[in-house]
């Protein structure tokens, strides 16, 4: 059976410009996801889909274990579709077990990409497995509220469990991904991550703080401060 982890990239982010391969600490934030995904014994491949020279290149020179799948122009493109470029991922994958792994959550462990195929594989009744984030949150939708009764509001710890997709790891068959056209299927099912793990980069200023948290982290875990 092979499993194998996608990394999308694609040059001409929207948010942060070119935030994959712009400097993040010591690294940056593609090269921090591979070393991540090659402590993964789970999976028998790693590939980086983009369509970016530079990551390519960095690829090509760095890492003999990891392929790379040059992206068709439109498929890294605003006029492309969520579902049409899902779609394509999984037609270009040599794989059976398709494990999407973006760049922008840098604290994902590799243990946890391991407990989450391993999970996957090992439970019946689902077409997919995706990690999550709680929420306790007053939420609103057009002028209405979603998860509360204003007249009775609750404590927030006392508001119904909801949780949110957070795509640090999304694990699903190539067959489900190709036939519905997107990661997450129809029956899907959730790991819920730690607060620091369910980090997604998407603004600038998700960038500088995640920077500035991992370079706390990287103090701390080679003891300078104490």
């Amino acid at each position: 059976m092979k499993i194998t982890a996608v990394i999308p990239i694609r040059t001409g982010s929207q948010r942060v410009r070119d935030k994959n391969l712009r400097s993040f600490a010591d690294t940056n934030l593609m090269e921090l996801k591979v070393k991540t995904l090659l402590q993964v014994p789970e999976l028998t491949s790693i590939v980086v889909n983009t369509n970016s020279d530079l990551a390519i290149d960095i690829i090509n020179k760095n890492y003999p274990r990891v392929k790379t799948h040059r992206r068709e122009e439109y498929y890294a493109s605003s006029q492309c579709s969520g579902s049409e470029f899902f779609r394509h991922l999984g037609e270009v994958t040599d794989t059976d077990i398709f494990v999407y792994c973006p760049c922008t959550s840098p604290f994902v462990k590799s243990e946890t990409v391991s407990q989450c195929i391993n999970q996957f594989l090992s439970t019946s009744g689902f077409d997919c497995l995706a990690t999550v984030s709680s929420m306790k949150e007053f939420l609103w939708l057009d002028g209405k509220p979603l998860n509360y009764d204003t007249a009775n509001a609750p404590n927030s710890q006392n508001l119904p469990d909801v949780v949110a997709l957070n795509f640090g790891v999304t694990v699903v068959r190539k067959e489900d991904l190709i036939k519905n056209s997107n990661i997450i299927g129809k029956k899907p099912q959730f790991v819920l991550t730690t607060d620091i793990e369910a980090i997604d980069i998407d603004t600038p200023l998700d960038f500088y703080i995640a920077e500035q948290l991992y370079k706390k982290l990287e103090i701390e875990k080679k003891g300078i401060l104490e």
